[in-house]
């Protein structure tokens, strides 16, 4: 199944140099698992990705049924959009100019092998019979 959910953000006043830190940071990763890293990062685009990747996982779910925790980051792109040109005042009246740059971001979001899922879950109820238990310390002598 080759099928995949795509979102974008357009004109974006960040510069892609910094937006693309964050992009690196979660490319390839589970989107669930985007979203908490994403969350907590301290990064300015963190919040700009973050919502992104919620719209996409949104998209996922109303337009094609997708469970969000089958799909991961398959491609994210970071390209710069329009350069805003503006002068600043410096010393002895002369100017210099100043680029405020924009972002162009395009995600897509693909669906994991269904082998890749049967792990997670199996996981997950490994993790929650292990959190029941009480925990035991083992003390050398």
């Amino acid at each position: 199944m080759s099928q995949f959910v795509t979102a974008q953000l357009r004109f974006l006043r960040t510069s892609p140099r910094k937006l693309r830190l964050v992009a690196d940071f979660i490319r390839g990763k589970k989107a669930l698992r985007a979203v908490d890293a994403l969350s907590v990062l301290n990064k300015i685009g963190a919040k700009y990705l973050l919502k992104l990747v919620q719209s996409a996982l949104a998209n996922a779910k109303h337009n094609h049924e997708l469970a969000p925790e089958k799909l991961f980051i398959k491609t994210i792109t970071v390209d710069g959009g329009p350069v805003l040109k503006r002068f600043m005042p410096k010393a002895h009246g002369r100017a210099t100019p100043v680029r405020e740059r924009t972002s162009h971001v395009k995600l897509a979001l693909g669906v994991l092998p269904e082998k890749k899922v049967k792990e997670v879950k199996k996981e997950k109820e490994k993790s929650a019979s292990t959190a029941d238990q009480p925990m035991r310390l083992k003390i050398k002598k």
